[in-house]
């Protein structure tokens, strides 16, 4: 590992030991995975007893669980850094950041990840729990290494989406509803709410051809159902996203960074 790569892991390591020093905290946290999967599972008998049937769309009611687990554990555990962006932006102290040692996305991208990792094992823990003594067993273990390599690449994209709103403070100032917006359209199009299997097929060609379904859908159905093909398809979309929106995300920065020392930051 090169000399720059090392500091952001350090930082990385120093924001993962941080995190053990609250469990507390953690535990508080992944009550919220559980409430959530509760109401899910209620939510999901009720329908399927209703249809009638074991599967709907191909998914059967433990599959339907075992994706909405994962997909919680995803959003609930992601870095929210639009904010934090946002606030530095806004209060100047970017300015102070930028004169670091270090590249200021990079750094929030390894803090982020550093809280992240805590809480992608407390909540899948206990929404795992929950879910294997409601419905049964989770998927095959060879596919969970599969997933958790497209859970950090979801995690990515959502990085740079949300590091684009927060820098859209440089213009706007306050990003709450361009927060809010992400938030809704992630629901919805992304599969948080509702795996998009159960959407019309007009509705998943739509869905399918944002990035929202890659970061919260994609490795949640890779999950219950892993395959190699359906890897290596999912990657390489998640990497061609990721390269579209970090270069999008990289020129926003610079504009920023311009912006801020024409204006004498």
């Amino acid at each position: 590992m090169s000399r720059r790569g090392l500091k952001y892991w350090a930082i990385f390591k120093t924001q993962l030991i941080n995190g053990f020093a609250y469990p507390g905290d953690l535990l508080a946290r992944s009550l919220s995975i559980i409430i959530f999967l509760w109401v899910f599972l209620f939510l999901w008998r009720t329908t399927y007893r209703a249809v009638g049937q074991e599967r709907i769309a191909g998914l059967s009611l433990r599959d339907t669980l075992w994706y909405l687990m994962l997909a919680e554990t995803i959003v609930l555990s992601k870095p929210r850094l639009s904010s934090t962006i946002a606030e530095a932006v806004r209060d100047g102290s970017i300015a102070y950041l930028l004169n670091k040692p270090y590249n200021f996305l990079l750094y929030q991208l390894s803090v982020g990840l550093g809280d992240s990792i805590l809480r992608l094992a407390f909540n899948a823990l206990a929404g795992g729990l929950l879910v294997g003594l409601t419905v049964g067993p989770p998927p095959p273990l060879w596919g969970w290494p599969l997933t958790l390599v497209t859970v950090i690449a979801a995690w990515l994209i959502d990085f740079c989406i949300a590091a684009t709103i927060g820098l859209t403070a440089f213009v706007t100032e306050d990003v709450a509803a361009f927060e809010w917006i992400y938030q809704k359209v992630t629901f919805i199009l992304g599969g948080l709410l509702i795996p998009l299997d159960f959407f019309p097929a007009w509705l998943q060609a739509v869905a399918q051809a944002l990035p929202f379904a890659y970061t919260v859908y994609g490795p949640a159905r890779l999950f219950v159902e892993p395959d190699g093909g359906r890897f290596v398809t999912l990657l390489l979309t998640q990497g061609a996203w990721l390269a579209a929106l970090g270069m999008l995300l990289a020129l926003l920065y610079r504009k920023g960074v311009t912006w801020l020392t024409i204006n004498g930051g």
